[in-house]
């Protein structure tokens, strides 16, 4: 077994190292950016793939991810994981959806709900005590639902129409725009910015490049919203104006 992650503040990268230590602890687990993945995607026929949702939809990033390697995929048996800050009605789905096209078995899905990684707009902001209490509540949905897939009932969140009908008007046909192409809208202040080269270290796209000492933004951000949640000065921002509240999944960690 293989697990397979994109992630952008580390909350679909815990839920999956969290589910594979309850199904099979012996499983490897990689970042879609891994420069060995195809290799290792191409060993494996059973597979883990755990995302976070965008806007009920699969992030930009992910999305190309797919379809470059769409030969990868036939006959593979994937279980997909979906986090998310709110309902997605088909987050599993969608990427489910995308993977059965080029052949993959879909075997089941599964929708947790975790912190908010939008770290500049005040919508869905929690104090970190209920953040970890999200976690602790997601750690609890996979324990249930690695049990029930031992006995064999595989756990089916956000596959079907009625999950897909709820994404689709829930979301989707709304902001669509905002992951079928990559934003330039990332912002960097440079009066609050100190040139420590982090953003430009994490960014999964390569999009942030050191120019000068300095952080400058191409026009090809995913929204994982990593650098965002890092900078040490709060910087750096996309959809809001200002850094509201930042955190990682290891702020919201108890254990």
């Amino acid at each position: 077994m293989l697990g397979i992650y994109f992630s952008g503040t580390g909350n679909s990268r815990y839920a999956l190292e969290f589910f594979l230590k309850k199904l099979d602890p012996a499983a490897k687990m990689y970042a879609i950016e891994d420069k060995n993945i195809s290799k290792h995607i191409k060993n494996q026929q059973e597979i883990v793939f755990s995302y976070s949702v965008q806007y009920s939809n699969i992030p930009k990033m992910l999305q190309d991810f797919i379809d470059r390697n769409k030969r990868l995929w036939k006959d593979k048996k994937i279980f997909v994981i979906a986090t998310m800050a709110l309902f997605s009605g088909d987050g599993a789905g969608m990427l489910a959806r995308r993977l059965h096209k080029y052949g993959a078995q879909i075997t089941g899905g599964l929708h947790l709900k975790m912190p908010d990684s939008i770290a500049d707009i005040r919508a869905l902001k929690h104090h970190p005590a209920k953040n970890r209490e999200l976690v602790k509540k997601a750690e609890k949905k996979i324990t249930r639902a690695v049990h029930s897939m031992k006995k064999g009932n595989i756990p089916q969140d956000g596959i079907g129409l009625l999950p897909h009908l709820a994404g689709l008007f829930g979301q989707r046909l709304y902001f669509r725009d905002k992951t079928t192409h990559y934003s330039d809208k990332i912002k960097i202040d440079l009066h609050k910015c100190v040139g420590c080269g982090k953003c430009a270290k994490l960014c999964p796209m390569n999009n942030i490049a050191m120019k000068d000492h300095l952080p400058k933004a191409g026009n090809r951000c995913t929204m994982c919203y990593r650098c965002i949640n890092t900078c040490p000065k709060q910087a750096i921002t996309l959809l809001g104006k200002k850094v509201i509240l930042q955190g990682t999944i290891e702020t919201y960690l108890t254990h």
